[in-house]
């Protein structure tokens, strides 16, 4: 594992997310993060997906960040009985994971890249948390080369791949690593469970995009960007219609 996180690194962003954010507030966000699960598992069942209804997946693509606005639309565009099929095969394919994610990413033909391992990632880890992981762009980024996993991951450590397939399973391993040295870092606080590890992910981002944000955008710009909390929840699918906005840092 010490090839492969950076266990000070992560500390510190731990350290730096509780003095902005209460360990509490964090342990409400998993609870929520938990609860999404606990739908997208009762939703996209083995035995659910062929009644689907046009709602339920309008309602499941509001619970992902990246599909939203064009997305949504894009995705609200394929045949509902298409994906179902997709959908099933991806979440219950007899093929390894790895497979079944380049066939899903295949069939959303006309969509960014980008958009559709989002989604794959989205539905293989709130729909089966304890076989599969989250990948999301703002996780890894293979075209920036950017994002939380490899803030807190040793620079050896690779996350090219031949397939979007293979890059998921590099991204697994990684986020299977870092849920090891949550003890460690101090984000078992949270959760113990790898909801706890999506939170502190998520949190590991925000502080570094506000670091970024900070230096780049103007103190009226900043003013109005949302808190630590609410960016974590946007970024993981749960936010709250009406939650206040505040300050970057706050």
């Amino acid at each position: 594992m010490d090839q492969v996180v950076d266990t000070e690194t992560a500390r510190e962003f731990m350290k730096e997310t509780l003095d902005k954010v209460d360990a509490g507030t964090l342990a409400d966000i998993c609870k929520d993060v938990e609860a999404k699960s606990a739908w997208f598992q009762k939703t996209l069942a083995e035995e659910a997906i062929p009644s689907l209804t046009e709602d339920a997946f309008e309602d499941l693509l509001r619970r992902i960040f990246a599909a939203r606005g064009k997305a949504r639309q894009q995705l609200l565009a394929f045949p509902l009985d298409d994906m179902r099929g997709w959908l099933r095969d991806l979440l219950y394919g007899d093929h390894e994971v790895d497979q079944r994610v380049d066939t899903f990413i295949a069939r959303l033909d006309g969509m960014g890249e980008n958009l559709r391992m989002d989604f794959a990632g989205e539905v293989l880890h709130f729909a089966s948390p304890d076989r599969h992981w989250l990948w999301a762009r703002w996780m890894w980024d293979p075209r920036t080369r950017t994002g939380a996993l490899p803030l807190v991951t040793t620079p050896a450590y690779g996350y090219e791949g031949e397939t979007q397939g293979a890059i998921y399973m590099k991204v697994g391993r990684a986020v299977a690593f870092v849920h090891e040295v949550g003890e460690a870092a101090g984000f078992q606080s949270i959760s113990r469970n790898i909801f706890g590890t999506d939170v502190f992910l998520s949190c590991v981002y925000v502080v570094y995009a506000y670091t970024v944000l900070k230096m780049r955008m103007t103190n009226e710009f900043n003013k109005v960007m949302p808190g630590l909390p609410e960016f974590s929840r946007r970024l993981l699918g749960v936010n709250r219609k009406g939650q206040r906005k505040a300050p970057v840092g706050a």
